[in-house]
């Protein structure tokens, strides 16, 4: 706002010295700016690009990811548990300092301690399992209900880019663990299936250092759908059968999902909020007479 009022004190000199009439500057320069929706575009395009520092921290999880898989690390306990430990500490400094624009890449792997807390409740008995996983989904659903309201407040498109590798990561686990049942198989499954699962990462890494740098918003869209559906893709043709096709086109519909309920959920939203605004303005100016 400052920006804009302080382009509009400028022109408006400029018209006034060369002889028009302040009513006549003030029409002349609204004219020459355009459509609120032309100066949104501009401003976003003019402030959007990230630096080269944050290029490196945001693509930093997924090339720790990428990194644990290409110097098999995932082998050893102590070295998965520290890159799962940083990078949940990474997403936790992140969210409680201002939520830079760096840090939502990280926010998705908050996720998948959640998600394999649910896993492991699957292996306990049938009734204790059930009644856990109804209280677990709940809390769960809440919980991701709410990152997801404060995400969209900020900018709907940060939920594309924090959760867009978790089908790939999902579809990686049940590629391994078809039955969510380890057994003496699944690490060699891990051991055949490391370099794609490095090279789907790396991939990750790439979209979101493109993702920062690029200005326009469609094309930071089109990077993430692009990425998505296509390391999804990857991981389909080279799970060595483990994925079945169901199970594919499901994750399929999930990254979809992704990348089209967020501007839904933007736009409930900022209604709801638009709704807030004007009855709250509306009962002060009633209280004060103005109404």
């Amino acid at each position: 706002m400052s920006e804009l009022e302080a382009h509009i004190a400028d022109a408006m000199d400029e018209l006034e010295n060369a002889g028009l009439s302040e009513e006549d500057a003030v029409r002349t320069c609204l004219g020459q700016m355009g459509g609120a929706g032309l100066i949104a575009r501009s401003i976003y395009e003019a402030h959007s690009q990230g630096t080269w520092r944050q290029v490196l921290l945001a693509s930093l999880p997924h090339l720790l990811f990428a990194l644990v898989f290409a110097l098999n690390w995932w082998q050893h306990a102590s070295w998965m548990s520290l890159v799962l430990l940083l990078t949940l500490a990474t997403a936790a400094y992140g969210w409680m300092h201002g939520r830079p624009h760096w840090a939502f890449s990280w926010f998705g792997y908050m996720l998948v301690p959640v998600v394999t807390a649910g896993v492991l409740l699957l292996y306990l008995p049938r009734v204790w399992s059930l009644i856990s996983l109804v209280v677990y989904f709940s809390l769960a659903l809440w919980w991701l209900f709410r990152v997801v309201v404060q995400t969209t407040r900020r900018d709907w498109i940060f939920i594309s880019l924090s959760l867009v590798q978790l089908p790939v990561i999902a579809g990686w686990f049940m590629a391994v663990v078809p039955d969510f049942k380890f057994t003496d198989e699944t690490a060699n499954r891990v051991s055949m299936l490391a370099p794609w699962i490095c090279v789907s990462f790396l991939l990750l890494a790439i979209t979101i250092a493109a993702f920062i740098r690029v200005r326009q918003r469609w094309l930071r869209m089109g990077l993430l759908v692009t990425s998505g559906l296509g390391t999804l893709s990857l991981v389909g043709y080279y799970s060595a059968g483990g994925l079945r096709l169901t199970v594919f086109f499901g994750l399929m519909l999930v990254m979809w999902g992704i990348f089209l309920l967020p501007p839904l959920a933007d736009r409930l939203i900022r209604r709801n909020d638009g709704k807030s605004l004007w009855k709250d303005g509306y009962i002060k100016s009633r209280d004060t007479g103005d109404a």
